[in-house]
């Protein structure tokens, strides 16, 4: 069993090689060095030789149009900034003479309801007094304060007439003090009418005073629509200026300098590839030779229900035995997990695909995956690429990063290491891969693409790094 295992292993083993020997020379070194520069032939070079002059001269010229608009927007900038605070003004003095006519018109409310009651006063006192008076005069005999001031003999009456001409007296005074409550009343009516007055002008100013807020509120947004649309003018007349005026530099640079810049980018993109398929090359020999860390990776996966299957199916067959850390030190076991996700580079990305034994076929996920027609292709994921790497060390992986991310020893990503895994999205829920140093990552990217190397991407990025070999 375990030759006939080994043979599998082996033939496996030789076929990632030659997959590899295919794949890496044109698939590794993809982002590895930029966009190639221009390269000017040799007859542009030598038109281009009589224009320089007039390249420097051009230059001049475009700088003095770039200051000059940015200037013309500076201007700009502070005339809508006055025009802005104008109508904070209007409003703010709207709202004092709105306030103040509130407090007039509230003045006159008062001062009318106090002489209409100071009147009702007045008349009502009048009338006891006249009632009083004609029961005095008329009914002598009633039973009322009259009959008690008629005397049997002229003394007595005279006494009570006395008495009688005290209460009137004491009448007139009352009537007299009302009467003057009620000059005082007409005085605050006429008060109240001066206050009516001066509410109905501060009303009127108020009414003014919005009508201007609003006439300023449309004129400054006029204004500002306006000037808006000519900064807008002005930047495209800065940005074609400072195209032409970078065209320009370029064309005084010479486009000598542009062919020894291409043959140097040329040189760099052949010499990384080299490195890169060499490097590479490597790495799937020492995979297909260390069948140990194969066979750890076939025992991990041996009894591993796939992430793919979802019924109630028992598991396959668990070996009894699992396998343990294996010997090496902690350098040697990243460079096996190093080699191991190196040996797959060029292999396409699949969605779901992957587990600690190798690629595998990928997944429906009804959207982006499926229009790639992931669920057809073998390949790995970005996860699933991880299990296979970690797999060779014996380190079990589940196929989703926001695990991984939960597992091993979480370090500063700014102190990375050389097999430290890296994540991006909110616990690293979106992306993992495998950091190699200097500034580069391997990784299996998105659907459409395959498992190649990348510049480290800042962005995105999770604080921390996960180390699962310590």
């Amino acid at each position: 069993m375990a030759g006939t295992r080994r043979r599998g292993v082996s033939q496996v083993a030789l076929g990632l090689l030659t997959c590899v020997a295919t794949l890496v020379v044109a698939a590794p070194g993809a982002d590895a060095v930029p966009p190639p520069p221009p390269n000017p032939s040799d007859g542009d070079i030598a038109a281009a030789a009589g224009q320089v002059d007039d390249g420097v001269n051009e230059v001049g010229a475009l700088i003095n149009d770039v200051a000059s608009v940015a200037q013309q927007i500076e201007q700009l900038d502070s005339v809508v900034a006055t025009k802005r605070e104008a109508v904070n003004k209007a409003l703010v003095d709207l709202q004092t003479a709105r306030d103040t006519a509130d407090a007039a018109a509230s003045t006159a409310a008062s001062a009318q309801g106090a002489l209409t009651a100071s009147g009702a006063a007045v008349t009502q006192a009048r009338n006891n007094f006249d009632t009083f008076a004609v029961q005095v005069y008329e009914s002598p005999g009633s039973n009322t304060m009259v009959s008690y001031l008629s005397g049997a003999n002229p003394s007595q009456a005279m006494d009570r007439a006395q008495v009688l001409g005290a209460a009137s007296k004491s009448a007139d005074e009352a009537l007299d003090g009302m009467r003057r409550a009620q000059v005082e009343r007409a005085n605050a009516d006429s008060a109240a009418r001066a206050a009516k007055q001066s509410a109905d002008s501060a009303a009127a100013v108020a009414e003014s005073r919005r009508s201007e807020a609003e006439n300023a509120v449309a004129e400054a947004t006029a204004a500002v629509d306006a000037e808006n649309a000519q900064r807008e003018a002005l930047t495209q007349q800065r940005d074609v200026a400072q195209q032409r005026l970078d065209a320009a530099r370029q064309h005084v640079a010479g486009l000598q300098g542009q062919r020894e810049a291409y043959q140097a980018w040329d040189q760099q993109r052949r010499d990384e590839e080299i490195a890169a398929a060499a490097s590479a090359a490597a790495a799937a020999v020492r995979a297909a030779g260390d069948l140990a860390a194969r066979e750890r990776a076939q025992e991990l996966n041996d009894g591993q229900r796939s992430h793919t299957e979802l019924d109630d199916s028992p598991p396959p067959h668990r070996s009894l035995t699992r396998p343990t850390r294996p010997a090496g030190s902690a350098a040697q076991l990243v460079e096996t997990a190093v080699d191991r996700a190196m040996s797959q580079l060029g292999v396409t990305y699949a969605w779901g695909g992957g587990n600690a034994d190798g690629p595998t076929k990928g997944i429906r996920d009804h959207g982006v995956a499926d229009r790639y027609g992931d669920y057809k292709k073998v390949g790995f994921d970005c996860s699933g690429l991880m299990m296979y790497a970690f797999a060779g060390v014996g380190i079990s992986l589940p196929h989703y990063s926001g695990y991984q991310y939960q597992m091993g020893t979480r370090v500063p990503v700014a102190q990375r290491a050389r097999g430290d895994m890296l994540f991006w999205g909110r616990s690293g829920s979106e992306h993992v891969a495998l950091y190699l140093g200097d500034g580069k990552m391997i990784e299996a990217p998105e659907s459409g693409d395959v498992v190649k190397i990348s510049a480290v991407r800042e962005n995105g990025m999770m604080p921390n790094a996960v180390r699962l070999i310590t």
